[in-house]
């Protein structure tokens, strides 16, 4: 009985897995008969999984959308708060958990009912996410899920797609993988109109939309879709990036280990490393850890991190406007009154600035890691 429910449970696992299944693979995969096969079949249907059969003697098995949600220890308010968050998180460059956000998307979006789907639509529309990543374009949660999909499925996929130069054109093609790089996704496909590989960025890709039409997996000349991708980019390592912080290694992984490697100093600090390509994106991300640090690599770092920190200096001395100045006064009089600048100038108002809880150690800071571009 507990070789059954074994085998019961890894059939769901491969058919979540991928979309449609011939029937001698499945009982290949399993190491069963057909006809032990088709009773596990049955088993899942008795248990709520709604299993669809092809026709014919080697028809196939698909795991299609139910009238209600098959049985996965999720209610419906569950199953769209984690379709939602999987959206959010496979937009976010959380290292290690965007790639998996889309495998679970892929899994999750075909089962969903008809109802749920219209919920989550409406929730990913009305919702802004705020980009950690400093101003790529975000990816449509739908275009990820769909080019996931037709990956998982080895369905041919067509898209328009806008080129850097801003020609756009129709492709179709086979896709491989989906490849996060420096906070953009790429897909790596065989591209059938130029009988040729291509990378292809999701944020210029529109209106994706599977054929239906199944291919055989082609061999990646590169063997590897990131070195693939990189290639394609010219793309160089980024700038390792190393710095000391004076937090506990809980606190500080807690606030950036989204970005960075962070372990424990031994001293009661944290050890923060990182590749940046952009070392103001490294500033950024070692100020988010809200602690004093010291640089270690790289020496250019330093510079970075002194000059940043005299502008800031120069911003916290400086009075905050008032965010609704007097009706007596107009804005531009306020900003100009007793200083000397003619009133009828424009005048931006910085933003407000509080000043730090802790103070930063004298002296240059050294180099800290930043998450790539």
């Amino acid at each position: 009985m507990a070789d059954t429910g074994n085998r019961t449970l890894r059939l769901l696992s491969l058919m979540q897995d991928r979309r449609h299944w011939a029937g001698s693979d499945l009982a290949d995969r399993l190491g069963v008969s057909l006809r032990t096969l088709r009773r596990d079949v049955e088993r899942l249907r008795d248990l709520g999984y709604p299993v669809e059969a092809g026709p014919g003697v080697g028809g196939g098995y698909r795991l299609a959308p139910g009238a209600s949600l098959p049985p996965l220890v999720l209610d419906d308010e569950e199953a769209v708060a984690l379709t939602v968050g999987l959206q959010a998180a496979a937009q976010a460059a959380v290292a290690g958990m965007a790639e998996s956000s889309v495998r679970a998307l892929a899994k999750i979006v075909p089962v969903l009912p008809p109802r749920l789907r219209r919920r989550v639509d409406a929730l990913a529309a009305a919702t802004a996410p705020v980009p950690w990543h400093g101003g790529e374009t975000a990816v449509d949660p739908a275009v990820l899920t769909t080019v996931a999909q037709a990956c998982r499925d080895t369905v041919r996929l067509s898209f328009d797609y806008t080129a850097a130069s801003g020609e756009r054109s129709e492709r179709l093609v086979e896709p491989f993988r989906l490849v996060p790089l420096r906070r953009r996704w790429y897909l790596v496909a065989y591209d059938t109109g130029r009988g040729d590989w291509r990378s292809f960025r999701l944020d210029r890709l529109t209106g994706p939309h599977a054929t239906g039409a199944r291919f055989a997996p082609r061999r990646l000349p590169a063997g590897d879709a990131v070195a693939f991708v990189q290639a394609g980019l010219g793309a160089r390592p980024g700038t390792p990036v190393t710095a000391l912080v004076a937090a506990p290694a809980e606190d500080v992984r807690r606030r950036i280990g989204r970005w960075a490697t962070v372990t424990d100093d031994g001293a009661g600090g944290s050890r923060v490393s990182m590749e940046s390509d952009a070392l103001e994106w490294a500033l950024f991300a070692l100020g988010a850890a809200e602690a004093d640090f010291t640089v270690v690599e790289p020496p250019e770092l330093v510079e970075r991190a002194r000059a940043w920190g005299e502008r800031f200096v120069r911003a916290a001395g400086r009075p905050v406007l008032p965010e609704h100045p007097s009706p007596a006064v107009s804005p531009r009089a306020a900003a100009g009154a007793g200083s000397g600048r003619d009133p009828g100038a424009e005048v931006v108002a910085p933003a407000e600035v509080r000043p730090a809880s802790r103070r930063s150690p004298a002296g240059p800071a050294r180099p800290a890691p930043g998450p790539g571009s």
